[in-house]
């Protein structure tokens, strides 16, 4: 009977897995909270896994180039950030109205949301990407570079930010399946664009095969491409429609009242992860006080923690549409239990990765670089910041949970005093006038990413999120 049961169980845990790669049916507004984790987490995770993948492979080959090409990855990585916070910041409100709108049962208005965010995204993006393209050489000189890192950078620097529509339209193409509860769509985008970005990479960096030799600069072209092809298959998917969203031609116009519900949410949305990003700026440019050496450690342990960090992010991904999707449904108490249970499967994720972090820091380092300097600094950067990584877990679901219920607004203010009033000026006053140097910036990563956790936390259990309306 024993054997019966277990055989039935894997049985059905196969079969759950199944749909949640295939894509789903299910109305996540009912039925077992677990299993609705379960299927919007499982595509989330390997979605964000892959993005996690590209990261840390594109730093594995550039740093076969040394340190001032590692410091340029680094250094526009940094400036990207402010590209990520517009592509996020959109996502979020694209997110929770489309999945207000399909927890609704109205598959017409998550449609036209999904049209306006992307309209809106594209303008600001095409913004952004010209000035990228033309002030690129002087963004590096502003950021610390050397004159080094600047004339083996700039080309890579202009292709990167010139290029980053793709990038914005990536994220809230994908931003738009997951609030309707389309994850496993969203995984096969991020899966095909950072196969082909895994491929060409080492092709268009060393000059194999019929490729020319590029450098550091044929990561930011391999990167442009499988990016593009991404967004291609995005639109392909959405005029031919998921399980839960379609966009028809005649959906594709201008809508007044949506579009300024969108702007309403997404201004504090672009916000609140604009806050971050500056802080992630500013933590760098104390960094590079310190050489190239420095950001080269700098640059490999974050990758290497963003590389787990993403996979989790992608779980915590799970509270947005239920929380959206519930609210839409008027299941308040179903919103709030989602969050929990996501939470904790959250932290059992996120507090194995920082006590293997924590324990073997150096050996991981060295499957990057073998200079002793690089090892030596990255391996205290990896151990420092881990120490913090049940912290960055439930801040990770709780500030999901808000932007899902449509408040962006609790998060920024969180954000603000945490990274700008708090972060920055404990970086600096422990890296320099302190004499920590780079090691003071990973502790204040450390202390202001927990401090910033309790808060949200404490705010989450107040329960006012469960009232806003979009």
């Amino acid at each position: 009977m024993a054997t019966a049961v277990t055989t039935h169980e894997a049985s059905s845990f196969w079969a759950t897995m199944r749909e949640a790669l295939r894509g789903t049916h299910q109305d996540y507004t009912t039925g077992s909270i677990t299993q609705a984790i379960f299927l919007l987490a499982v595509p989330m995770v390997l979605e964000m896994l892959m993005e996690s993948l590209f990261a840390i492979v594109d730093v594995f080959w550039v740093a076969r180039l040394g340190a001032d090409s590692i410091a340029t990855v680094g250094l526009v990585e940094a400036m990207l950030t402010l590209v990520y916070a517009v592509g996020m910041g959109l996502g979020l409100s694209a997110t929770a109205m489309v999945a207000r709108r399909v927890g609704e049962k109205d598959r017409e208005g998550a449609a036209v949301a999904g049209v306006q965010a992307i309209a809106l995204g594209l303008a600001a993006s095409l913004a952004m990407g010209a000035a990228g393209l033309f002030f690129a050489p002087h963004l590096l000189r502003l950021m610390g570079a050397s004159p080094a890192v600047v004339a083996v950078g700039s080309r890579y620097a202009r292709i990167t930010l010139g290029g980053c529509c793709v990038v914005v339209l990536l994220m809230l193409n994908n931003a738009v399946f997951r609030g309707a509860g389309d994850a496993a769509i969203a995984m096969r985008v991020l899966w095909l664009s950072n196969s082909i970005n895994l491929i060409i990479d080492p092709c268009l960096i060393f000059g194999l095969g019929p490729f020319p030799r590029l450098g550091v600069t044929g990561a930011a072209v391999a990167t442009l491409s499988g990016r593009t092809i991404g967004v291609v298959y995005q639109l392909y998917r959405l005029s031919r429609g998921g399980e839960h969203i379609r966009i028809l031609a005649r959906q594709v116009r201008f809508n007044l009242q949506v579009m300024s519900t969108l702007l309403r949410v997404s201004v504090t949305g672009i916000a609140q992860m604009l806050v971050p990003h500056v802080a992630w700026i500013s933590l760098m440019r104390i960094v590079s006080v310190f050489g190239s050496t420095a950001l080269a450690a700098y640059t490999i342990s974050i990758r290497i923690i963003i590389f787990f960090i993403l996979p989790a992010w992608g779980l915590s991904g799970a509270a947005a549409t239920l929380v959206g999707q519930n609210l839409g449904a008027k299941h308040p108490e179903r919103a709030d239990q989602s969050v929990w249970k996501t939470a904790f499967y959250t932290v059992l994720v996120m507090g194995g990765v920082g006590l293997f972090f924590v324990s073997f820091p150096g050996p991981v380092i060295r499957l990057f670089t073998h200079d002793p300097a690089i090892v030596f600094l990255g391996a205290a950067c990896l151990r420092i910041v881990s120490i913090g990584n049940i912290g960055y877990a439930y801040e990770m679901v709780m500030m999901q949970a808000f932007n899902g219920a449509g408040d962006t607004f609790t998060p920024t203010i969180v954000n603000f005093f945490g990274f700008i009033v708090f972060e920055i000026p404990l970086a600096y006053s422990l890296a320099i006038p302190l004499g920590m140097h780079s090691k003071g910036v990973y502790w204040a990563i450390t202390v202001s990413e927990s401090a910033i956790a309790v808060a949200m936390v404490l705010l989450f259990r107040r329960g006012r999120w469960k009232a806003k309306k979009i």
